[in-house]
């Protein structure tokens, strides 16, 4: 088979990886990839938004099945057009894609369904969402609509961070035309898991839960990213509790999409708050997560392929009557190494050091995100540069071993956070 992935980040890469692994697998383009994956796959200069483009390539080079990593192809409508053309692609179509690509429809849409959910507000003028926030006060959270890079979503303690959020959103437009509208929601406590299944419409396998880190800073506390660590399993999510997940989140909301005509195949991913009175969604994506797909997809012993093939064949079921995914049962922790300044400003193209002897670490592996090969060297390209992963038999041994790795990885301005794990430790001590 000829495969082709969209995406340049360390999702992407863990793909890629993964991909490599199957039998039924001759050749892997990816586009446009970075530094890592060029050591695996052949990187074409095609961005992930030419959907033309990357149609023409697909039919050109006999592509047997093309993955979309990020969000924002999906949003624009690739699955529909390599469909159309008869072409085979893991991911949701566009009207699908809206669970992402608004947060608006996913927040009605959950309202509609039962789907339990922070209270909310719509709001597509700034002076009422701020007259709201006056009467409503902090904490709150403010999110833009449409897509943000991850950074569209801002937790204001106060009513002046609610109010500089609106502005910064809908009147200065930060996020372009993704700020017209925003909601305004309610601020839920509890611990955040992540949750991925994937389905073909008809049926479900879940994925191994994990858990994110969002803010920049240990503790978290800074700004939000895209995502500082992952690890996985994320011991809050109990047997018991991630039943209540499927039945109440992840069954309805497929449901609901049903009802509303819409087929959903791929990958769902659904971050959930679990609060003292039970799980809530915080947001639906419409693909992997990222760093989540760095920490789980080590662990999954099947073929990916395998998997990819019976959702676009919507034939999941004859998967799950063979006895569905296998799973490695020691524990995954990913560490993501980012540029100096992230998640605001931040330089390119500073050398990276390390990363050959790192490659001789047993159950270690360092998927590229923000990376570029110039001549013989690996620079920087990107926030987040690196995800280094590490596998042990208990999550305090992963989290040793990917930090002894980072110890032997250096660029300039490189920053890490130290505390990914530790909430894992904390609940099996309570346990």
């Amino acid at each position: 088979m000829r495969i082709l992935v969209i995406g340049s980040g360390g999702r992407e890469h863990a793909l890629v990886w993964k991909l490599s692994q199957s039998k039924l697998v001759d050749k892997i383009f990816c586009s446009p990839g970075n530094g890592g994956i060029s050591e695996i796959a052949e990187c074409i200069d095609i961005k992930g938004e030419d959907l033309e483009q990357l149609l023409d390539f697909a039919k050109r080079e006999r592509i047997d099945l093309t993955v979309a990593g990020p969000e924002a192809p999906l949003v624009k409508g690739i699955v529909d057009l390599f469909e159309k053309e008869g072409l085979k692609i893991f991911g949701p179509n566009r009207k699908a894609a809206r669970l992402e690509g608004s947060k608006v429809f996913a927040k009605e849409l959950m309202a509609r369904y039962g789907v339990p959910t922070a209270d909310f507000k719509v709001f597509d003028d700034s002076t009422k969402a701020k007259e709201y926030i006056e009467e409503n006060r902090a904490p709150c959270v403010v999110k833009a609509d449409g897509l943000a890079g991850g950074k569209g979503v801002i937790v204001a303690e106060t009513i002046d961070k609610a109010r500089r959020a609106i502005e910064s959103i809908m009147e200065e437009k930060i996020f372009g035309d993704s700020g017209k509208r925003v909601i305004i929601e309610d601020c839920l406590e509890g611990q955040e898991a992540s949750i991925i299944v994937i389905t073909d419409s008809k049926k479900i396998i879940p994925l191994a839960s994990s858990q994110d880190h969002k803010r920049v800073f240990d503790g978290d506390l800074g700004a939000n990213t895209g995502g500082m660590g992952a690890y996985s399993p994320a011991p809050v999510v109990t047997g018991e509790l991630f039943r209540e997940i499927l039945d109440k989140i992840i069954y309805r909301i497929i449901s609901g999409l049903a009802e509303e005509g819409i087929d959903y195949k791929g990958a769902l991913y659904a971050g959930i708050m679990i609060t003292k009175d039970g799980p809530k969604v915080l947001e639906f994506n419409v693909r992997f997560g990222d760093p989540e797909n760095q920490a789980i997809i080590p662990r999954l012993e099947s073929d990916l392929v395998e998997v990819m093939l019976a959702v676009t064949e919507k034939k999941l079921d004859r998967l799950i009557e063979l006895g569905g995914l296998t799973w490695d049962r020691r524990a995954c922790v990913c560490v993501v190494c980012a540029s100096g300044g992230y998640p605001g400003d931040y330089e390119k193209e500073k050398e990276i050091f390390g990363l050959d002897e790192v490659k001789r670490i047993q159950d270690v592996v360092v998927f590229h995100a923000g990376t570029k090969i110039q001549g013989d060297k690996i620079l920087t390209n990107g926030g987040r540069v690196l995800g280094v992963t590490g596998l042990g038999d208990t999550i305090k041994e992963a989290i040793k071993r990917t930090y002894q790795a980072i110890e032997k990885i250096h660029f300039e301005g490189m920053h890490y956070r130290r505390d990914i794990g530790r909430k894992a430790i904390a609940v099996n001590k309570r346990n």
